[in-house]
């Protein structure tokens, strides 16, 4: 297969390296928007800012500029954009033929274009109709899938063959790829989970203990399945890869920038000063705001996400965003 990866960032980086290192002998393109940074990782053959250290498989091949001619070679494109570039290369590719799937994960914020809120599939039946396209998605750190370590994923789509399309790319003794088309469950598990492992690190930032952390996901998962029920999401999904799998990996390991928000909010930092220290982005925090708007538009009670919004305005501190989850009223599980 010919594969373009869209987007040089950690993950793009990582599902490339992937790809390019499958038994099939993939060829892989991995553009990146700076030149200046593509002939950076040409001359390193590693991404030295996002995965130091890890050297790319002799068929992956580094490009910049125009990219008519790639995608026109492609037999599978993947958008590894952040959600705010989503919509723009949708519209470029939407006349594409070939299978195209998304890594981003959140809902939209709003913009001339949109008035937010919506989740990436909403936004390919907005620009590109017609496009086959689907989200690869679960629980995933870039740095372990580009050390070739375990790793299992989704893919889901209404379109059988980016399914299969994503299978061909990327399964293998490293990956396992499974298919969905519960496509809404997958993106609501991407989108929502960052939100809910900010709070599970400030729990763990203030010492709360393993019972509070238990609880928060637990509680988490139920608010997750909420949101995507009232969307139209099949419950089982958030029982899978990209519910349970992806909170409980976001929320508790130490390479979840995410959860390192929460830890540093804990400390002290201020929003500005966590997110600056990462040096990559966490979804979450630009997810809490979309997620809990669309969850207000349909009558979605998510007193997780409200609280994880509240701290991220400044509205609340650490302790009060606590004394705020533990002091609401009793009710059934």
């Amino acid at each position: 297969m010919n594969i373009l990866v869209i987007g040089a960032g950690a993950w793009g980086t990582a599902l490339a390296m992937s790809a390019a290192a499958h038994p099939a002998g993939h060829a892989v393109q991995l553009w990146a928007r700076d030149a200046q940074q593509a002939q950076a990782l040409r001359t390193a053959r590693e991404n030295t800012r996002y995965l130091a250290g890890i050297s790319f498989p002799p068929r992956l091949a580094v490009i910049d500029g125009d990219l008519t001619c790639h995608t026109a070679a492609a037999d599978l494109i993947i958008i590894a954009t952040p959600m705010a570039a989503l919509r723009e290369w949708l519209q470029r590719l939407a006349d594409c033929p070939v299978p195209v799937a998304w890594l981003s994960k959140g809902f939209e914020a709003a913009s001339a274009q949109s008035e937010g809120g919506l989740m990436a599939h909403e936004i390919c039946a907005a620009v590109a109709p017609r496009l086959r396209a689907g989200v690869f998605s679960g629980p995933s750190f870039a740095l372990e899938v580009a050390r070739q370590q375990p790793t299992a994923l989704v893919a889901a789509s209404t379109h059988p063959q980016v399914c299969e399309a994503l299978v061909a790319a990327f399964h293998s003794g490293h990956v396992r790829v499974y298919a969905s088309t519960d496509i809404v469950g997958v993106e609501v598990g991407g989108a929502v989970k960052n939100v809910l492992a900010i709070a599970t690190g400030l729990c763990d930032g203030l010492q709360l203990g393993l019972n509070a952390r238990a609880a928060l996901i637990t509680r988490g998962l139920a608010e997750m399945t909420r949101l995507g029920l009232a969307l139209g999401a099949t419950e089982k999904t958030f029982m899978g890869l990209s519910g349970l799998g992806d909170l409980v990996l976001t929320a508790t390991g130490d390479l979840s920038r995410n959860r390192k928000v929460g830890l540093l909010l804990a400390e002290g930092k201020t929003l500005d000063q966590a997110v600056q220290s990462l040096g990559h982005v966490a979804e979450g925090v630009y997810s809490a705001r979309t997620v809990w708007q669309r969850a207000q538009q349909l009558g979605v009670e998510m007193p997780i996400t409200e609280t994880v919004l509240a701290l991220l305005d400044g509205r609340l501190h650490a302790g009060e965003a606590v004394r705020s989850l533990m002091e609401r009223g009793p009710r059934e599980e």
